[in-house]
């Protein structure tokens, strides 16, 4: 795992090896293990490597034979060994062990077109001297990040926006129509981010860039199949053999590694199945690595502790407590890049702190099971509501709301009324695609009050709606309800937020590499064409899931409700590491400067916080969010000269 930079000069000028080296310095924490560049032609290439496999050869920007391509690579080839021999069977030869060579040869060999045979996590960047273009990839799911903006005749690229923002010729703006799109979905939609005119490579997706300008197209996308809703009891058992022997190799290929691989365990079915699997392929001692907190809404730490016993793992643990993560939070902003509604992100950092300072560099994870397998409450609850939906009138069907959320106290303090008025069926017609997801959003979008008025005046109550719209396949409208709900997450949620802010971003701001089984793309096929009821068999989540888990894992974890990762949320602002940056970021004088948000909005929710009066979500999204905001425009708008690494001449 590694990052990846580089710039393309339309008109042929030469690149100064200066610019590279300043991108790249910007991501060294992705790979501090080796850096590299590379220069013809009026492009430029640059690589900062973590060295995971091939350890003695794998240098890049890495050649092909006659050295008319040239690669930088961030990520890993899974099944890079059965497509070696394939190669090595069709004339090809190698100098080196790497992944990285084998995408070589399979440009060489397929063109672009290559991408259709990796299993893998990617972004890279193929530098084709003879046609004088540049190719670049992002994986299926959206692992690993790239992102490019073009000024002038000269089109940059690189794994993070600083990489890019290193050059003096690309101007550093808020996006507004980014800004909105998060403040809605958690995340941004790509191509849009937070920064204008500086853009996201979607998921499934490659591009071209040449004289004859930029082109975009996607290569994969999730698809479901109109499957019955309910399996025959019968090929229940043939389903969870097919899924457990899928994930089962999707766990094996990804142990590869030159380095040694531990595994995070949080105590719950995903990360416990995961490191099942890989004591299962591997029979060797394992480490593992967990988050626990002080406070019991949280914490997981007896689930974890089970967990540890029964698979016989040598564990880390580590206590974070709220203080932690306001200390930690400024810099974790600095690597997401973008805002967050959550402190989530900020435990993870310093879990990947500890995987790092223990010596690891490689980790496998549990991410993608709810999204693909039926896991999340948001889909009970959308079940729920179009089964209370099919009876508008009746008195009993609502009352299954209770059912949702038993982790969340204030939802669940709160009276029927309110439940039938937020968890609401009467959607506007026009937004019946997005049925599953409304009340969440609705709920998001009103932290949209905390905007300053230039701000609200920018931004279309409905118009990033529309955008969904236009993006959603031609096969949506034929797919069930609970299909729908799953795409919209995993087409959106999952990449922009799950492994970006708490997944590729906090791993490597610390050099380490996460990778996912459940993310292999043949388990996500497989699982979209299961039916709904192996993925939740009535209100039961996961139910395909627990029973391929049967006699792998402890039953308590296999039959626990499903908790998902939380932390400590804006309540951490209140401890004393967060006071010096508290203070000047959210005074009214840098809220009324920077002009996101409204000054004395602000101070109201900062004052009901600081009298112990703040309740519920919206409060506790909004200061997180707006704290967020305001430490993005303080690192990349106000002060990001102080962090550029000087240029070379």
């Amino acid at each position: 795992m590694c990052g990846i930079a580089g710039l393309f000069n339309l008109d042929g000028a030469p690149v100064a090896p200066g610019s590279l080296r300043g991108m790249i310095r910007m991501l060294g924490h992705r790979g501090p293990d080796d850096t590299g560049i590379y220069s013809r032609n009026g492009a430029g290439l640059a690589h900062a490597r973590l060295s995971i496999i091939d350890l003695a050869s794998g240098h890049q920007p890495m050649c092909s034979e006659d050295s008319s391509i040239w690669i930088t690579f961030n990520g890993e080839i899974f099944n890079y060994l059965e497509l070696k021999e394939e190669l090595l069977a069709s004339g090809h030869t190698f100098a080196t062990r790497s992944d990285t060579e084998v995408i070589l040869h399979l440009y060489e060999e397929k063109g672009e077109d290559c991408v259709q045979y990796l299993n893998g996590q990617w972004a890279f960047a193929i530098w084709d001297n003879q046609r004088r273009r540049l190719f670049l990839s992002r994986d299926r799911l959206g692992v690993r990040p790239l992102f490019y903006t073009q000024t002038g005749k000269t089109f940059f690229f690189g794994s993070e926006i600083k990489a890019i923002f290193a050059n003096p010729a690309v101007s550093r703006e808020i996006d507004l129509t980014g800004l909105d799109e998060l403040f809605t979905y958690w995340c941004t939609i790509p191509p849009t981010t937070l920064f204008r005119n500086v853009h996201e490579l979607p998921p499934g997706h490659s591009m071209t860039v040449d004289a004859g300008g930029i082109a975009t197209w996607p290569y994969w996308d999730l698809q479901f199949n109109r499957s019955p809703e309910v399996a025959d009891p019968c090929h229940e058992a043939s389903y969870a053999d097919q899924l457990l022997d899928l994930l089962t190799d999707a766990t094996k290929i990804r142990l590869r590694s030159d380095v040694p691989v531990g595994s995070y365990l949080s105590g719950g079915l995903d990360s416990t199945m995961t490191t099942a699997l890989v004591k299962k392929v591997t029979n060797a001692k394992l480490r593992t690595f967990s988050i626990s907190f002080d406070d019991a809404e949280f914490n997981e730490s007896g689930f974890q502790n089970e967990a540890v016993h029964f698979l016989n793992t040598e564990h880390q643990d580590l206590r974070c407590t709220k203080n932690q993560i306001a200390e930690v939070f400024p810099e974790v902003i600095w690597h997401t890049e973008k805002p967050v509604l959550r402190t989530a992100p900020a435990p993870l950092y310093l879990l990947s702190r500890l995987v790092r300072n223990s010596g690891f560099k490689v980790v496998v994870t549990g991410e993608g099971a709810d999204e693909m397998l039926g896991g999340y409450d948001i889909f009970k609850e959308a079940k729920i509501r179009r089964f209370w939906e099919s009876q508008p009138d009746s008195k009993v069907r609502p009352l299954l709301l209770r059912r949702l959320y038993p982790y969340l106290q204030n939802i669940q303090n709160q009276p029927d009324a309110y439940r039938k008025a937020f968890f609401q069926i009467n959607v506007d017609p026009k937004l019946q695609p997005f049925f599953s997801h409304i009340p969440r959003w609705q709920l998001t979008a009103k932290l949209k009050t905390f905007f300053s008025n230039e701000v609200r005046a920018h931004i279309s109550a409905n118009g990033t709606y529309c955008k969904l719209r236009k993006g959603l396949p031609k096969s949506y409208p034929s797919w069930n309800s609970f299909s729908q709900s799953q795409y919209l997450e995993t087409k959106y949620l999952l990449p922009g937020y799950i492994l970006s802010s708490q997944g590729d971003r906090m791993a490597m701001a610390h050099s380490v590499e996460s990778r996912f089984p459940f993310l292999d793309h043949r388990v996500v096929e497989f699982a979209s064409k299961l039916p709904g009821s192996l993925k939740m068999k009535v209100l039961n989540e996961k139910y395909l899931l627990k029973r391929c888990a049967k006699g792998l894992i402890p039953p308590s974890i296999a039959n626990r409700h499903k908790q998902p990762y939380r932390a400590p949320e804006a309540c951490s602002f209140l401890e004393p590491a967060a006071r010096a940056y508290m203070d000047d970021l959210l005074s009214l004088e840098q809220i009324r400067r920077d002009g996101i948000f409204d000054a004395p909005a602000v101070t109201m929710l900062v004052n009901k916080f600081r009298k112990g009066a703040a309740i519920g979500t919206k409060d506790n999204m909004g200061l997180v969010g707006i704290m967020s905001t305001q430490l993005l425009i303080h690192h990349f708008i106000n002060h990001f000269e102080c962090r550029t690494a000087p240029h070379d001449a």
